[in-house]
């Protein structure tokens, strides 16, 4: 599923410009010595009203509404985050080098994570390909990869990416179905490493308009719903108990063949058409029966 917005423009991620905040802090630094050093030697005596308010403004306040206008433009970046830079509602680029950074004031500064999310999505009811309703959820780890789509080209990114996955998941449990007994097709139940690469495709598919990568997507839960849960599990009952009972027919067909081969081939008895189907009849019995087998002795000859 690809997913394109019409008159909308695609945003892409840039590097930004700033610069090295430790030579700002240090000429910050400086100068406000330098401010305490000319208010202390430039007070002038008592008496002087006005000369103390021109002193007062012109070497106190002033220097400190420089410097605060200065520090204004310092910003941290710690591993895995970036800050996105813009002038005035234009972007200017993204800053990933990590430490103290600095631009001008006046650019609005918006930090952003870019290190991996992992997400455990809520349990959803949805109708597998077959039409039986299901409960489902999964565990998505994404993390943003362009700082600029996630930015501007979605109004939350975070909540668009709680919604795609939920809308990603019912899309991909809904083309299968949740078992196949003739075992002939991909299922829910039966083929996870394919669901999950689906899903993963699905989700990276719906989540690139935003900028968001997907590393890993799996299935964490995965159940007929309350409704048909009994009936289904009679279903799996059923199934496995034939699929059992012919396991043992075809083991005893194989014991009664070499039974009789190695009767014949080693001289023990002869037998007649006739005997030979009783004694395969008796075996199967003996082989396949559900309960313990109680033999009858014969006392006297072979065709009493």
């Amino acid at each position: 599923m690809s997913v394109e917005f019409k008159g909308m423009n695609t945003s892409t991620e840039r590097a930004g410009s700033s610069f090295s905040g430790y030579p700002m802090l240090l000429f910050i630094l400086a100068l406000l010595v330098l401010v305490v050093w000319n208010v202390a030697g430039n007070i002038p005596p008592d008496g002087a009203a006005k000369a103390v308010k021109l002193t007062f403004f012109g070497l106190i306040i002033f220097p400190l509404l420089v410097l605060a206008f200065l520090a204004a433009g310092f910003f941290m970046i710690q591993p895995n985050q970036a800050t996105v830079i813009t002038l005035f509602g234009e972007y200017r680029g993204t800053e990933r080098r990590e430490g103290l950074r600095w631009v001008w004031p006046w650019m609005m500064k918006n930090k952003m994570s870019v290190r991996a999310h992992n997400i455990h999505s809520e349990r959803v009811k949805i109708n597998d390909l077959r039409g039986n309703p299901i409960e489902i959820a999964c565990n998505v780890v994404w993390r943003v990869a362009d700082t600029a789509q996630a930015s501007f080209d979605v109004d939350d990114y975070k909540e668009f990416v709680n919604i795609q996955i939920e809308a990603g998941l019912r899309t991909v449990g809904s083309r299968h179905p949740y078992d196949d007994f003739e075992n002939e097709e991909v299922t829910l139940r039966g083929s996870a490493d394919v669901i999950n690469r689906e899903l993963l495709e699905e989700l990276n598919d719906r989540l690139k308009v935003a900028g968001i990568l997907v590393d890993e997507a799996g299935l964490t839960h995965l159940a007929y719903a309350s409704e048909i849960a009994s009936a289904m599990l009679k279903r799996q009952q059923a199934d496995a108990i034939i699929a059992a009972r012919a396991k043992i027919v075809l083991g005893a067909v194989g014991m009664v063949e070499d039974a009789l081969i190695k009767l014949s081939q080693d001289n023990i008895v002869e037998m007649d058409d006739e005997r030979r189907a009783a004694m395969v009849s008796n075996l199967m019995v003996v082989l396949c029966g559900e309960k313990e087998a109680h033999p009858v002795v014969n006392a006297g000859t072979l065709y009493q």
